[in-house]
Protein backbone atom coordinates (compact mmCIF):
# COMPACT_ATOMS: atom_id res chain seq x y z
CA UNK A 1 0.00 0.00 0.00
CA UNK A 2 2.72 2.49 0.93
CA UNK A 3 4.45 1.66 -2.47
CA UNK A 4 1.37 2.05 -4.18
CA UNK A 5 0.76 5.23 -2.21
CA UNK A 6 3.97 6.80 -3.03
CA UNK A 7 3.45 5.79 -6.53
CA UNK A 8 0.75 7.86 -7.09
CA UNK A 9 2.54 11.01 -5.15
CA UNK A 10 5.18 10.65 -7.22
CA UNK A 11 3.24 10.58 -10.55
CA UNK A 12 1.01 13.75 -8.63
CA UNK A 13 4.19 15.33 -8.55
CA UNK A 14 5.58 14.94 -12.03
CA UNK A 15 1.85 15.63 -13.50
CA UNK A 16 1.67 19.25 -11.05
CA UNK A 17 4.88 19.82 -12.28
CA UNK A 18 4.02 20.02 -15.81
CA UNK A 19 0.88 21.96 -15.06
CA UNK A 20 2.95 24.36 -13.64
CA UNK A 21 4.98 24.85 -16.78
CA UNK A 22 1.86 24.90 -19.12
CA UNK A 23 -0.15 27.29 -17.42
CA UNK A 24 1.95 30.00 -15.47
CA UNK A 25 3.65 30.65 -19.28
CA UNK A 26 -0.51 31.57 -20.41
CA UNK A 27 -1.48 33.50 -16.64
CA UNK A 28 -2.79 36.39 -17.79
CA UNK A 29 -2.29 39.36 -17.49
CA UNK A 30 1.15 39.58 -18.00
CA UNK A 31 4.31 41.78 -16.36
CA UNK A 32 6.59 41.35 -19.51
CA UNK A 33 9.47 43.03 -20.45
CA UNK A 34 11.02 43.62 -24.05
CA UNK A 35 14.13 42.01 -24.77
CA UNK A 36 14.85 44.97 -27.31
CA UNK A 37 18.39 45.33 -28.97
CA UNK A 38 19.39 42.02 -28.55
CA UNK A 39 17.97 39.63 -31.50
CA UNK A 40 17.26 42.92 -33.72
CA UNK A 41 20.05 45.30 -33.92
CA UNK A 42 18.81 48.63 -32.78
CA UNK A 43 21.63 51.39 -32.84
CA UNK A 44 20.32 54.06 -30.02
CA UNK A 45 20.29 51.29 -27.40
CA UNK A 46 23.53 49.60 -28.33
CA UNK A 47 25.97 52.50 -30.11
CA UNK A 48 29.12 50.34 -29.56
CA UNK A 49 28.32 47.82 -31.68
CA UNK A 50 28.94 50.55 -34.58
CA UNK A 51 31.70 51.63 -33.39
CA UNK A 52 34.57 49.93 -35.80
CA UNK A 53 32.99 50.25 -39.17
CA UNK A 54 34.88 51.82 -41.38
CA UNK A 55 33.50 55.13 -42.28
CA UNK A 56 31.10 54.89 -39.85
CA UNK A 57 29.37 58.05 -41.02
CA UNK A 58 27.90 56.73 -43.95
CA UNK A 59 25.91 53.37 -43.54
CA UNK A 60 22.72 52.19 -45.68
CA UNK A 61 19.99 54.69 -45.78
CA UNK A 62 21.99 57.91 -44.65
CA UNK A 63 20.99 60.73 -46.67
CA UNK A 64 23.19 63.60 -48.20
CA UNK A 65 23.14 67.16 -50.11
CA UNK A 66 25.90 67.60 -52.23
CA UNK A 67 26.41 71.30 -53.73
CA UNK A 68 28.70 72.06 -56.34
CA UNK A 69 31.44 74.40 -54.89
CA UNK A 70 32.05 75.70 -58.68
CA UNK A 71 28.37 77.13 -58.89
CA UNK A 72 27.19 77.19 -55.33
CA UNK A 73 24.30 75.37 -56.15
CA UNK A 74 22.86 71.66 -54.93
CA UNK A 75 22.47 68.65 -57.85
CA UNK A 76 19.26 67.19 -57.46
CA UNK A 77 17.07 64.73 -59.96
CA UNK A 78 15.07 67.35 -62.05
CA UNK A 79 10.92 66.13 -61.14
CA UNK A 80 12.51 63.94 -58.25
CA UNK A 81 13.34 61.27 -60.17
CA UNK A 82 13.16 59.24 -63.58
CA UNK A 83 14.95 62.46 -65.13
CA UNK A 84 18.07 63.58 -65.73
CA UNK A 85 20.20 65.20 -63.37
CA UNK A 86 20.84 68.83 -62.43
CA UNK A 87 22.20 71.33 -60.02
CA UNK A 88 20.43 74.22 -60.26
CA UNK A 89 18.62 74.39 -57.00
CA UNK A 90 19.88 77.11 -55.00
CA UNK A 91 18.60 75.20 -51.25
CA UNK A 92 17.81 71.87 -50.75
CA UNK A 93 15.12 69.75 -49.74
CA UNK A 94 13.71 66.61 -50.43
CA UNK A 95 14.21 66.44 -54.36
CA UNK A 96 18.00 67.42 -53.20
CA UNK A 97 18.47 64.63 -51.31
CA UNK A 98 20.26 61.26 -51.97
CA UNK A 99 19.95 57.59 -49.91
CA UNK A 100 22.98 56.01 -49.88
CA UNK A 101 23.34 52.04 -50.62
CA UNK A 102 26.47 50.88 -49.50
CA UNK A 103 28.58 48.57 -51.71
CA UNK A 104 31.24 48.55 -49.28
CA UNK A 105 33.56 51.18 -47.58
CA UNK A 106 33.72 53.84 -50.28
CA UNK A 107 31.35 52.71 -53.30
CA UNK A 108 27.83 53.33 -53.03
CA UNK A 109 24.19 53.81 -54.93
CA UNK A 110 22.94 57.30 -54.76
CA UNK A 111 18.82 57.57 -54.35
CA UNK A 112 16.68 59.27 -55.25
CA UNK A 113 13.29 60.66 -53.90
CA UNK A 114 11.25 59.03 -56.30
CA UNK A 115 13.18 55.37 -55.41
CA UNK A 116 15.34 55.23 -58.79
CA UNK A 117 19.19 55.32 -58.83
CA UNK A 118 22.10 57.57 -60.61
CA UNK A 119 23.69 56.02 -63.62
CA UNK A 120 25.47 57.25 -66.34
CA UNK A 121 23.38 57.78 -69.73
CA UNK A 122 23.53 55.24 -72.43
CA UNK A 123 23.23 58.21 -75.50
CA UNK A 124 25.86 59.98 -73.62
CA UNK A 125 27.77 61.00 -70.23
CA UNK A 126 25.14 62.99 -68.32
CA UNK A 127 24.15 61.69 -65.11
CA UNK A 128 20.39 60.02 -64.93
CA UNK A 129 18.28 58.82 -61.96
CA UNK A 130 16.39 56.36 -63.93
CA UNK A 131 17.35 52.54 -63.01
CA UNK A 132 15.07 50.41 -60.51
CA UNK A 133 17.30 48.18 -59.72
CA UNK A 134 21.22 49.07 -58.87
CA UNK A 135 23.81 47.07 -60.52
CA UNK A 136 27.62 47.54 -61.24
CA UNK A 137 26.47 50.46 -63.52
CA UNK A 138 24.78 52.41 -60.72
CA UNK A 139 28.57 52.13 -58.50
CA UNK A 140 29.59 55.25 -57.57
CA UNK A 141 33.11 55.60 -55.30
CA UNK A 142 32.88 58.84 -53.34
CA UNK A 143 36.27 59.88 -52.36
CA UNK A 144 36.35 62.46 -48.92
CA UNK A 145 39.17 65.08 -48.79
CA UNK A 146 41.21 64.02 -45.84
CA UNK A 147 41.72 67.28 -44.88
CA UNK A 148 37.94 68.51 -45.01
CA UNK A 149 36.01 65.61 -45.06
CA UNK A 150 32.59 67.47 -46.01
CA UNK A 151 34.07 67.75 -49.44
CA UNK A 152 34.24 64.84 -51.83
CA UNK A 153 34.93 63.73 -55.47
CA UNK A 154 32.77 61.26 -57.07
CA UNK A 155 34.20 58.71 -59.73
CA UNK A 156 31.74 56.70 -61.57
CA UNK A 157 31.75 53.69 -63.18
CA UNK A 158 33.22 54.56 -66.29
CA UNK A 159 36.02 55.51 -64.13
CA UNK A 160 35.86 59.46 -64.80
CA UNK A 161 34.98 62.19 -62.34
CA UNK A 162 31.83 63.89 -61.87
CA UNK A 163 31.46 67.56 -62.52
CA UNK A 164 28.87 70.30 -62.53
CA UNK A 165 29.17 71.67 -65.97
CA UNK A 166 26.62 74.42 -65.62
CA UNK A 167 23.68 74.34 -63.41
CA UNK A 168 21.33 71.98 -66.18
CA UNK A 169 24.06 69.61 -67.00
CA UNK A 170 25.61 67.37 -64.67
CA UNK A 171 28.04 64.68 -66.52
CA UNK A 172 30.66 61.52 -65.78
CA UNK A 173 33.62 62.80 -67.83
CA UNK A 174 36.01 64.84 -65.64
CA UNK A 175 39.31 63.34 -66.41
CA UNK A 176 41.45 64.74 -64.13
CA UNK A 177 42.86 62.48 -61.00
CA UNK A 178 44.48 65.41 -59.43
CA UNK A 179 42.84 68.19 -57.43
CA UNK A 180 43.67 70.78 -55.26
CA UNK A 181 40.23 70.58 -53.97
CA UNK A 182 39.63 74.51 -54.72
CA UNK A 183 36.54 76.25 -55.12
CA UNK A 184 36.82 76.59 -58.68
CA UNK A 185 37.70 72.34 -59.35
CA UNK A 186 34.04 71.41 -60.68
CA UNK A 187 34.24 67.62 -59.42
CA UNK A 188 34.38 68.93 -56.02
CA UNK A 189 31.25 68.57 -54.10
CA UNK A 190 30.08 69.85 -50.79
CA UNK A 191 28.33 67.02 -48.64
CA UNK A 192 25.83 67.39 -46.11
CA UNK A 193 24.71 64.65 -43.85
CA UNK A 194 20.98 65.38 -43.14
CA UNK A 195 18.08 63.56 -41.35
CA UNK A 196 18.95 61.04 -38.54
CA UNK A 197 21.58 58.00 -39.09
CA UNK A 198 19.64 54.42 -39.67
CA UNK A 199 21.59 52.19 -36.89
CA UNK A 200 19.45 49.02 -37.59
CA UNK A 201 20.49 44.77 -38.18
CA UNK A 202 21.21 45.83 -41.71
CA UNK A 203 23.47 49.02 -41.13
CA UNK A 204 25.22 46.91 -38.80
CA UNK A 205 25.90 44.01 -41.08
CA UNK A 206 26.26 45.31 -44.31
CA UNK A 207 28.71 47.81 -42.72
CA UNK A 208 31.25 45.15 -41.28
CA UNK A 209 30.42 43.13 -44.04
CA UNK A 210 32.34 39.43 -43.44
CA UNK A 211 33.10 40.91 -39.65
CA UNK A 212 29.35 41.18 -38.38
CA UNK A 213 29.25 37.25 -37.55
CA UNK A 214 31.81 37.72 -35.20
CA UNK A 215 30.01 40.57 -33.35
CA UNK A 216 26.78 40.02 -33.32
CA UNK A 217 27.94 36.65 -31.91
CA UNK A 218 29.35 37.92 -29.17
CA UNK A 219 26.44 40.69 -28.70
CA UNK A 220 23.76 37.95 -28.68
CA UNK A 221 25.74 35.51 -26.05
CA UNK A 222 26.57 38.80 -23.48
CA UNK A 223 23.44 41.12 -23.91
CA UNK A 224 21.13 38.67 -22.54
CA UNK A 225 21.99 35.57 -20.51
CA UNK A 226 20.08 33.05 -18.58
CA UNK A 227 21.12 35.41 -15.53
CA UNK A 228 18.70 38.11 -17.07
CA UNK A 229 15.86 35.48 -17.02
CA UNK A 230 16.36 34.67 -12.99
CA UNK A 231 16.46 37.79 -12.42
CA UNK A 232 13.20 38.83 -14.29
CA UNK A 233 11.42 36.05 -12.51
CA UNK A 234 12.80 37.17 -9.02
CA UNK A 235 11.73 40.66 -10.14
CA UNK A 236 8.40 39.15 -10.29
CA UNK A 237 7.94 39.40 -14.36
CA UNK A 238 5.62 36.86 -16.15
CA UNK A 239 6.36 36.97 -19.40
CA UNK A 240 9.21 38.46 -21.75
CA UNK A 241 8.23 39.86 -26.15
CA UNK A 242 11.44 39.00 -27.98
CA UNK A 243 11.13 41.32 -31.15
CA UNK A 244 12.82 39.09 -34.53
CA UNK A 245 13.75 39.80 -37.49
CA UNK A 246 12.56 37.97 -40.91
CA UNK A 247 15.41 36.43 -41.48
CA UNK A 248 15.90 33.87 -38.90
CA UNK A 249 13.58 31.87 -40.65
CA UNK A 250 16.50 31.14 -42.87
CA UNK A 251 18.87 31.33 -40.33
CA UNK A 252 21.63 28.80 -41.72
CA UNK A 253 21.88 30.55 -44.67
CA UNK A 254 20.13 34.42 -44.56
CA UNK A 255 20.28 36.67 -47.69
CA UNK A 256 23.33 39.00 -47.39
CA UNK A 257 23.88 41.17 -45.46
CA UNK A 258 22.08 39.65 -43.06
CA UNK A 259 24.25 36.80 -40.62
CA UNK A 260 22.75 33.63 -39.45
CA UNK A 261 22.72 32.63 -35.45
CA UNK A 262 20.01 34.69 -33.88
CA UNK A 263 17.66 31.46 -34.01
CA UNK A 264 20.03 29.37 -31.70
CA UNK A 265 19.49 32.18 -28.73
CA UNK A 266 15.90 32.46 -29.49
CA UNK A 267 15.92 28.43 -28.72
CA UNK A 268 17.99 29.38 -25.61
CA UNK A 269 15.45 31.81 -24.71
CA UNK A 270 12.86 29.12 -24.41
CA UNK A 271 14.98 27.27 -22.59
CA UNK A 272 15.59 29.75 -19.61
CA UNK A 273 12.21 30.98 -20.27
CA UNK A 274 10.77 27.69 -19.38
CA UNK A 275 13.29 26.94 -16.46
CA UNK A 276 12.22 30.13 -14.79
CA UNK A 277 8.32 29.57 -15.12
CA UNK A 278 8.06 32.67 -17.97
CA UNK A 279 5.77 32.91 -21.01
CA UNK A 280 7.45 33.77 -24.20
CA UNK A 281 5.99 36.69 -27.05
CA UNK A 282 7.68 35.87 -30.16
CA UNK A 283 7.20 39.41 -32.11
CA UNK A 284 8.33 40.22 -35.45
CA UNK A 285 9.71 43.08 -35.32
CA UNK A 286 11.10 43.21 -38.88
CA UNK A 287 9.01 41.55 -41.86
CA UNK A 288 10.57 40.68 -45.17
CA UNK A 289 9.93 42.89 -48.31
CA UNK A 290 10.33 46.17 -47.58
CA UNK A 291 10.23 48.34 -43.91
CA UNK A 292 6.33 48.47 -42.55
CA UNK A 293 7.46 51.82 -40.83
CA UNK A 294 10.80 52.76 -41.95
CA UNK A 295 12.28 52.75 -38.34
CA UNK A 296 15.70 50.84 -37.57
CA UNK A 297 14.18 48.03 -35.98
CA UNK A 298 12.43 47.28 -39.43
CA UNK A 299 15.10 45.96 -40.87
CA UNK A 300 15.07 48.38 -43.35
CA UNK A 301 17.87 49.21 -45.77
CA UNK A 302 17.11 52.94 -46.09
CA UNK A 303 14.00 54.14 -44.60
CA UNK A 304 11.64 53.27 -47.37
CA UNK A 305 7.86 52.22 -46.46
CA UNK A 306 7.46 49.61 -48.97
CA UNK A 307 5.69 46.62 -46.99
CA UNK A 308 2.52 45.42 -47.84
CA UNK A 309 2.33 44.15 -51.51
CA UNK A 310 1.06 40.77 -51.93
CA UNK A 311 4.67 39.25 -52.13
CA UNK A 312 5.72 40.77 -49.02
CA UNK A 313 2.53 39.62 -47.46
CA UNK A 314 3.02 35.74 -48.74
CA UNK A 315 6.70 35.76 -47.32
CA UNK A 316 5.72 37.26 -43.93
CA UNK A 317 3.24 34.45 -43.83
CA UNK A 318 5.81 32.31 -44.27
CA UNK A 319 7.56 33.83 -42.02
CA UNK A 320 5.22 33.20 -38.96
CA UNK A 321 4.41 29.71 -40.29
CA UNK A 322 8.56 28.81 -39.63
CA UNK A 323 8.25 30.51 -35.87
CA UNK A 324 4.75 28.50 -35.05
CA UNK A 325 5.96 25.03 -36.21
CA UNK A 326 9.42 25.60 -34.44
CA UNK A 327 7.97 26.46 -31.13
CA UNK A 328 4.47 24.88 -31.25
CA UNK A 329 5.37 22.05 -28.35
CA UNK A 330 7.16 24.79 -26.14
CA UNK A 331 5.42 25.27 -23.60
CA UNK A 332 6.97 28.61 -22.95
CA UNK A 333 5.07 29.58 -26.31
CA UNK A 334 2.78 32.36 -24.81
CA UNK A 335 1.95 34.62 -28.01
CA UNK A 336 3.39 35.03 -31.81
CA UNK A 337 2.80 38.65 -32.83
CA UNK A 338 2.71 39.19 -36.30
CA UNK A 339 3.92 42.17 -36.80
CA UNK A 340 5.23 45.74 -35.01
CA UNK A 341 3.86 48.98 -35.23
CA UNK A 342 2.59 49.24 -39.38
CA UNK A 343 2.54 52.82 -40.20
CA UNK A 344 -0.50 54.22 -41.47
CA UNK A 345 -1.62 55.43 -44.16
CA UNK A 346 1.82 53.69 -45.84
CA UNK A 347 0.47 50.09 -44.67
CA UNK A 348 -3.24 50.42 -45.51
CA UNK A 349 -6.07 48.60 -43.46
CA UNK A 350 -7.48 45.71 -45.90
CA UNK A 351 -3.92 45.05 -46.48
CA UNK A 352 -2.92 44.63 -42.94
CA UNK A 353 -6.65 42.44 -42.36
CA UNK A 354 -5.66 40.70 -44.66
CA UNK A 355 -2.32 39.43 -43.67
CA UNK A 356 -3.15 39.30 -39.67
CA UNK A 357 -5.72 36.56 -41.15
CA UNK A 358 -3.43 34.76 -42.95
CA UNK A 359 -0.96 35.04 -40.01
CA UNK A 360 -3.60 33.57 -37.68
CA UNK A 361 -4.34 30.77 -39.97
CA UNK A 362 -0.71 30.11 -39.88
CA UNK A 363 -0.16 29.99 -35.89
CA UNK A 364 -3.50 28.11 -35.48
CA UNK A 365 -1.67 25.30 -38.09
CA UNK A 366 0.04 24.40 -35.55
CA UNK A 367 -0.89 25.14 -32.24
CA UNK A 368 -4.68 26.08 -30.95
CA UNK A 369 -3.33 27.66 -27.60
CA UNK A 370 -0.84 30.39 -28.56
CA UNK A 371 -2.49 33.44 -28.48
CA UNK A 372 -2.04 35.59 -31.59
CA UNK A 373 -1.34 39.51 -31.17
CA UNK A 374 -2.19 42.00 -33.72
CA UNK A 375 -0.31 45.59 -33.36
CA UNK A 376 -2.48 48.22 -34.25
CA UNK A 377 -1.37 51.04 -36.71
CA UNK A 378 0.87 54.09 -35.99
CA UNK A 379 0.09 57.49 -37.31
CA UNK A 380 -3.04 58.28 -38.95
CA UNK A 381 -5.25 55.47 -37.60
CA UNK A 382 -8.32 54.74 -35.41
CA UNK A 383 -7.05 53.03 -32.47
CA UNK A 384 -10.42 50.94 -32.29
CA UNK A 385 -10.16 49.71 -36.12
CA UNK A 386 -9.39 46.45 -35.45
CA UNK A 387 -11.76 45.58 -32.83
CA UNK A 388 -14.30 44.19 -35.09
CA UNK A 389 -12.12 42.22 -37.16
CA UNK A 390 -10.23 40.85 -34.53
CA UNK A 391 -13.45 39.59 -32.85
CA UNK A 392 -13.66 36.67 -35.24
CA UNK A 393 -9.67 35.31 -34.77
CA UNK A 394 -10.09 33.07 -31.44
CA UNK A 395 -7.45 34.15 -29.29
CA UNK A 396 -6.42 37.14 -30.50
CA UNK A 397 -5.13 40.40 -28.89
CA UNK A 398 -4.97 43.75 -30.07
CA UNK A 399 -1.70 45.51 -29.33
CA UNK A 400 -1.13 49.08 -28.19
CA UNK A 401 1.53 50.92 -27.68
CA UNK A 402 1.55 54.30 -25.18
CA UNK A 403 4.83 56.56 -25.18
CA UNK A 404 4.57 60.39 -23.50
CA UNK A 405 7.07 61.33 -26.56
CA UNK A 406 7.56 61.82 -29.88
CA UNK A 407 5.32 64.81 -29.24
CA UNK A 408 6.16 68.56 -28.44
CA UNK A 409 2.79 68.38 -26.59
CA UNK A 410 4.53 66.31 -24.13
CA UNK A 411 7.63 68.31 -24.36
CA UNK A 412 5.72 71.14 -23.20
CA UNK A 413 4.34 68.97 -20.60
CA UNK A 414 4.98 69.60 -16.29
CA UNK A 415 5.92 65.57 -15.04
CA UNK A 416 2.31 66.22 -13.52
CA UNK A 417 0.54 66.88 -16.52
CA UNK A 418 2.28 63.77 -17.52
CA UNK A 419 1.07 61.58 -14.77
CA UNK A 420 -2.87 63.02 -15.45
CA UNK A 421 -2.50 62.45 -19.35
CA UNK A 422 -1.89 58.73 -18.16
CA UNK A 423 -4.63 58.72 -15.42
CA UNK A 424 -7.31 60.69 -17.69
CA UNK A 425 -6.42 60.68 -21.43
CA UNK A 426 -4.52 57.05 -21.41
CA UNK A 427 -7.18 55.49 -19.12
CA UNK A 428 -9.79 56.34 -21.00
CA UNK A 429 -8.30 55.03 -24.65
CA UNK A 430 -7.47 52.18 -23.13
CA UNK A 431 -11.11 51.79 -22.00
CA UNK A 432 -12.19 52.07 -25.30
CA UNK A 433 -10.52 49.62 -26.57
CA UNK A 434 -11.62 47.15 -24.25
CA UNK A 435 -15.11 46.06 -25.04
CA UNK A 436 -16.92 43.85 -24.44
CA UNK A 437 -16.62 40.67 -26.33
CA UNK A 438 -13.88 41.91 -27.91
CA UNK A 439 -10.18 40.64 -27.69
CA UNK A 440 -8.00 40.63 -25.22
CA UNK A 441 -5.54 44.47 -25.21
CA UNK A 442 -2.00 44.27 -24.60
CA UNK A 443 -0.03 47.35 -23.67
CA UNK A 444 3.19 46.10 -25.59
CA UNK A 445 5.34 48.78 -25.24
CA UNK A 446 5.78 51.28 -22.78
CA UNK A 447 8.46 53.52 -20.89
CA UNK A 448 9.21 55.12 -17.66
CA UNK A 449 10.62 58.70 -19.31
CA UNK A 450 8.45 60.76 -20.82
CA UNK A 451 8.94 64.23 -22.13
CA UNK A 452 8.59 67.24 -19.90
CA UNK A 453 9.40 71.10 -19.92
CA UNK A 454 11.73 71.23 -17.06
CA UNK A 455 13.84 69.09 -15.01
CA UNK A 456 12.19 65.72 -13.54
CA UNK A 457 13.24 64.25 -10.06
CA UNK A 458 13.17 60.57 -9.41
CA UNK A 459 10.22 61.39 -7.23
CA UNK A 460 8.39 62.56 -10.77
CA UNK A 461 9.81 59.17 -12.67
CA UNK A 462 7.76 57.12 -9.68
CA UNK A 463 4.44 58.91 -9.49
CA UNK A 464 5.10 58.85 -13.41
CA UNK A 465 5.88 55.10 -13.48
CA UNK A 466 3.49 54.05 -10.49
CA UNK A 467 0.18 56.02 -13.16
CA UNK A 468 1.36 53.51 -15.98
CA UNK A 469 1.91 50.13 -13.64
CA UNK A 470 -1.87 51.03 -12.47
CA UNK A 471 -3.53 52.09 -15.50
CA UNK A 472 -1.47 49.97 -17.86
CA UNK A 473 -2.26 46.80 -15.11
CA UNK A 474 -5.99 46.94 -16.06
CA UNK A 475 -5.25 45.89 -19.97
CA UNK A 476 -7.03 42.48 -20.11
CA UNK A 477 -3.66 40.96 -21.52
CA UNK A 478 -1.46 42.28 -20.02
CA UNK A 479 2.10 44.79 -20.87
CA UNK A 480 5.30 45.09 -21.43
CA UNK A 481 8.01 47.87 -20.23
CA UNK A 482 10.30 48.55 -23.38
CA UNK A 483 12.92 47.13 -22.65
CA UNK A 484 15.49 45.20 -20.19
CA UNK A 485 18.32 46.67 -20.91
CA UNK A 486 19.24 50.06 -22.63
CA UNK A 487 22.87 51.81 -22.73
CA UNK A 488 23.86 54.59 -19.89
CA UNK A 489 22.36 57.56 -21.97
CA UNK A 490 18.98 56.15 -21.39
CA UNK A 491 18.44 54.81 -18.07
CA UNK A 492 14.54 55.09 -17.81
CA UNK A 493 14.17 52.92 -20.60
CA UNK A 494 15.81 50.24 -18.27
CA UNK A 495 13.36 48.47 -17.05
CA UNK A 496 16.66 46.61 -14.84
CA UNK A 497 18.03 49.68 -13.96
CA UNK A 498 14.07 51.59 -12.90
CA UNK A 499 13.88 47.90 -10.40
CA UNK A 500 17.62 48.55 -9.00
CA UNK A 501 17.19 52.07 -9.05
CA UNK A 502 14.24 52.47 -6.86
CA UNK A 503 12.47 54.18 -9.48
CA UNK A 504 9.75 51.19 -10.34
CA UNK A 505 8.26 48.65 -7.68
CA UNK A 506 6.21 45.28 -9.05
Amino acid sequence: MALVMNSQRLFLIIISSCFVALSSSASLPVKAVNLGGWLVTEGWMTPWLFDNIPNRQMLDGTQVQLKSLKLNTYISAESGGDSVIVANRTSASGWETFKLWRVDETTFNLRVFQGQFVRISTKSSRLVAMATNPTASEQFVIIRNSNNPSHVRIRAPNGLFVQAKTTNTVTADYSQEGTSWGNNDPSVFEVAFVGGQLTGEFQLTNGYGSGAASVLTNHWSTYITEDDFRSLANDKLTAVRIPVGWWIASDQNPPKPFVGGSLQYLDKAFDWAERYNLGVIVDLHAPPGGSQNGNDHSGTRDGTKDWGTDESIDRTVGVIDFLASRYRQRSGLLAIELINEPWAPDVSLDKLTKYYRAGHQAVRKYTPNAYVILSNRLGHADRTELLQFAKDLDKSVIDVHYYNLYSDMFSSMTAQQNVDYVKNDRSKELSSIMVADGPSVFVGEWTGEFGHSGGASQKDYQTFAQAQLEVFGRATFGWAYWSWKNNDAHNHWSLKWMIDKGYISL
